[in-house]
Order: structure tokens, then C-alpha cells, then sequence
């Protein structure tokens, strides 16, 4: 694993950590899934958050985990997007989402490549 791989795994399992957190423990994370009409999915959502950052710590030591929480958030971070323009945030609000969407995407094709180059 390169070393910009590495920081970037970390960097995203901290930030999906902490935003985990608050989508379950933030009464202000519980307004803004009222508002995109999914306040049922906010604690699902949250949960898979933390999971995939746990996943992404895991993934430092297995290239199947990492491409398994990888790919997971990049597909959550996928619907965010979705949601996000389906309620017409603007576009500031929409860009850490596909940021981490990217970002995820690109950890899951290393560790994609990881694997296969065995």
C-alpha cells in the first residue's frame, strides 16, 4: 500500500467516524434527514458510516476488507449525492459527499488492484 493510499484510508475512516457519529447522535443531523424526507434511514445511515470507517482501519491490514468498506461508502456516498440533488442542496453542499465518493472509489480500485496482482 502506497503511502498516499494509506493517508487517504485513514483520513476517510476518521471522517466517516465522526460524521457516523453525528448522523446518530446529532439533533441537527436528525433535522436534515427530516428535510430530505428520510428521517427513517437516519441511524441506518449512521451505522454504516462507523462500520465502513471501522472497515477501512481493517482494510490496513486486509486488501478484501478495504475493498469491501470502500466500496460500500462509495455507494452510500453515491445515494448522498442522489439525495442531495434530489432535494436541490447547492452544489457546495453537495461536494463532500461526491468528494468522499471519489475518494472511496479510488481506495476500493487499489485495493481492487492489490488483490489482483497477487
Amino acid at each position: 500500500m502506497t503511502t498516499s493510499i494509506l493517508i487517504a484510508t485513514v483520513v476517510s475512516a476518521l471522517l466517516f467516524l465522526g460524521y457516523g457519529w453525528l448522523v446518530l447522535f446529532s439533533g441537527g443531523m436528525r433535522s436534515e434527514f427530516e428535510r430530505f424526507g428520510l428521517p427513517h434511514l437516519r441511524r441506518t445511515t449512521g451505522a454504516l458510516e462507523v462500520l465502513g470507517g471501522l472497515g477501512l482501519l481493517a482494510g490496513l491490514l486486509s486488501p478484501a476488507f478495504l475493498m469491501v468498506a470502500s466500496g460500500g461508502l462509495a455507494l452510500l456516498m453515491l445515494l448522498g449525492v442522489i439525495t442531495r440533488i434530489r432535494v436541490r442542496d447547492p452544489l457546495l453542499d453537495i461536494v463532500p459527499a461526491a468528494a468522499l465518493m471519489v475518494l472511496n472509489g479510488s481506495i476500493l480500485v487499489v485495493a481492487a488492484g492489490s488483490i489482483g496482482g497477487r
